[in-house]
């Protein structure tokens, strides 16, 4: 194959000189139809390895190329979350500001806001952490609400933050009254799954009705007061029940405030605090 390949580079050097019908033409023709099974074979040699080449280049970059493609969609997807976090929240703290300068605001107060960072994490820790304290004017006994209704009270502060006892709490316990037929009772932690709450130590002289809202009752005497001003909603009657054997009429309450999703509250501050 040596011999021919040199063969016929003499054969191409002479051609130079010679016309196309030549002897020398002649042969390098032979040559040429010696040499064609050789770079035949040659070039189906050759071509997988093209192939095989092509091939692992468009799978290198295709690759590459699925990297950027996944790089940049997870940088999508975490500035959409950032963007739905901060429009919810944005709906909360203007919902909270609303019923801050709404009529139904409790007189006499001052809601401080607050976002929560620490959420209940078991079935027994029935509070959560704020992001206030001491130096916003914060004590403990102060009342914690949203713009759906009470939450809790303030039960330790720190210079800025605060824990805060839910309502769903065993120890919790907030003086309440039928806001439609002035039956009073205390709102404590619901015995089962039915109801998150109820009100317990109803008389059963005293009408409850089922669909009727619970309030803070917010009493008041010439030296003590209730920790929670008057009106603040609590919840709505879901049942009623009463047997033979019980002092007091059975009352379970569903919530206004979702104790679940709570993002920000209200701390309520009395003015003229110093």
């Amino acid at each position: 194959m040596g011999a021919l390949v040199l063969a016929s580079l003499v054969l191409v050097t002479l051609s130079f000189g010679q016309d196309d019908g030549g002897k020398l033409g002649t042969a390098q023709e032979s040559a040429a139809s010696i040499l064609r099974p050789f770079q035949v074979a040659t070039d189906r040699v050759a071509e997988p390895f093209r192939d095989a080449y092509g091939w692992a280049d468009s799978v290198l970059t295709a690759r590459s190329e699925a990297e950027r493609l996944r790089e940049e969609n997870t940088a999508l997807r975490q500035q959409l979350v950032q963007e739905q976090l901060a429009a919810r929240e944005n709906v909360r703290l203007r919902a909270l500001l609303d019923y801050r300068s709404g009529g139904t605001f409790p007189a006499d107060y001052v809601g401080v806001a607050a976002a929560v960072i620490s959420r209940p994490t078991g079935a027994y820790a029935q509070s959560i952490v704020v992001a206030v304290g001491r130096k916003d004017g914060v004590l403990v006994n102060d009342p914690v609400v949203t713009e759906d209704g009470l939450v809790g009270r303030v039960t330790r502060v720190g210079d800025r933050s605060a824990r805060v006892m839910l309502l769903t709490d065993d120890q919790s316990a907030v003086s309440a009254v039928d806001v439609g037929t002035d039956a009073s009772g205390i709102i404590r932690r619901g015995q089962g799954p039915r109801s998150a709450l109820r009100l317990d130590r109803v008389p059963k002289e005293q009408l409850v009705r089922e669909g009727d809202t619970v309030v803070t009752a917010g009493w008041r005497s010439p030296r003590l007061s209730s920790l929670f001003p008057r009106g603040i909603p609590i919840g709505e009657v879901s049942s009623v029940g009463r047997t033979d054997t019980d002092a007091y009429t059975q009352v379970l309450v569903e919530p206004f405030a979702d104790f679940g999703s709570l993002d920000a509250v209200l701390v309520l501050v009395k003015e003229g605090r110093g």
